[in-house]
């Protein structure tokens, strides 16, 4: 659920981390297996649950082939929702109507929502994950990029296992750890694991309630407030502060109305929220509600989040979006060098990606706004050549 491959800051803080990757993988598996032992599990059950332990580099590659986040939001929208995928989520609204309105009644979370995770996580859990769930979070522990991410998931696998509900050799999921139809991490399935279907058991693999409701509960968790929107479409003039839109800036409704802002269809849901723009002023622009916070608890990355916050509005009766006519997006090539322009006039751009993130985002409208362009946020070839 949780894509923790998607935090990009590197794991170089303090001497501890990195005595605790890299090395030998028999000395790593070692270590981990001691300190298992320090914290109280039995030696014998520590290693049954590391005989199978292997280094799986299809797990790196993975990690280090994420080029499907550099896709804008436009393009990668269409691509993940489908008529089919919408059909499906409507056919399995009606089909666990009793549990979508448990989570709602209980954990405050729609079926929207829920269903927008479920399909983009695993198709409604027909794509789970064909990697070994141990090995993917010891190679990603191992792996000093980030294991202070990874290594606290073993152990919450081991208490899995010992649970009975982990199995080292053949449980598998998503090469960052995650398990079940919508992708939950073993310290989330600890922590927010339910029986939705009330056999004594926490399945997220074979249970779509228990998927559903434990997905349900983890967002309560996160900060989701029951009977609150999270996105909506809007119209925006044609001339605004454009300095004014993202996510760093909250205003009532009230007062995007006064700058004639208008919800596309209906009236304002909420009471306030920020203008996103995800291609800039000339694209889609959505009014981001307090809820749509809580999806970067689930996710990173912008595109990600802001088409799951979109399929759910969606599958909760949204019409499609006014795509507009936004300007080009620039190429991989050209969104490194802005962001290497960027990184020399002293923004903190973290990784040169090509991926438009935050960090990315707020550099561009920053300087934007000093040159005098639409400060939506929107890179474009023009302003790299001002630049």
């Amino acid at each position: 659920m949780r894509h923790l491959a998607l935090a990009l800051t590197l794991c170089l803080a303090s001497p501890a981390a990195h005595a605790a990757c890299g090395g030998s993988w028999g000395d790593f598996i070692g270590g981990l297996k001691n300190e298992a032992v320090a914290k109280g599990h039995s030696a014998a059950t520590v290693d049954r649950f590391f005989a199978s332990a292997r280094q799986d580099p299809k797990v790196l590659k993975a990690d280090r082939s994420q080029g499907v986040f550099k896709r804008d939001f436009i393009d990668f929208s269409r691509r993940v929702i489908s008529k089919s995928r919408i059909n499906k989520g409507r056919a399995n609204a009606k089909k666990y109507a009793s549990v979508f309105a448990k989570a709602e009644r209980e954990y405050g979370v729609p079926a929207g929502v829920l269903l927008a995770f479920w399909a983009l996580e695993t198709d409604y859990g027909a794509v789970q994950g064909d990697f070994n769930t141990l090995n993917a979070l010891l190679t990603l522990s191992h792996d000093c990029r980030r294991p202070e991410l990874f290594r606290p998931q073993i152990f919450a696998a081991l208490e899995l296992f010992e649970r009975g509900n982990f199995d080292p050799k053949t449980t598998q999921g998503a090469w960052a750890g995650e398990i079940g139809m919508v992708q939950m991490l073993p310290e989330d399935i600890i922590a927010n694991g339910v029986d939705g279907d009330g056999d004594g058991k926490v399945s997220l693999k074979t249970s779509a309630p228990d998927a559903l409701l434990s997905g349900a509960k983890m967002l309560q968790s996160l900060g989701w407030n029951a009977g609150e929107p999270w996105l909506q479409e809007v119209q925006v003039p044609e001339k605004m502060d454009w300095s004014k839109t993202g996510l760093n800036t909250t205003l009532s409704v009230q007062e995007w109305a006064a700058m004639g802002v208008r919800a596309r269809a209906g009236s304002f849901e909420g009471g306030a929220g920020s203008i996103l723009l995800p291609m800039g002023k000339d694209g889609p622009a959505f009014l981001a509600y307090p809820n749509f916070q809580t999806y970067f608890e689930w996710n990173q990355s912008f595109v990600y989040v802001t088409t799951a916050a979109y399929f759910a509005t969606r599958l909760s009766g949204a019409p499609v979006y006014d795509a507009g006519n936004p300007s080009p997006s620039l190429s991989d090539a050209n969104m490194k060098l802005l962001q290497k322009k960027l990184a020399a006039r002293g923004h903190d751009v973290g990784k040169i990606d090509g991926i438009l993130g935050s960090g990315t985002r707020a550099a561009v409208q920053a300087e934007q706004k000093r040159l005098g362009f639409a400060a939506d946020a929107w890179p474009t070839l023009a302003l790299l050549k001002k630049l």
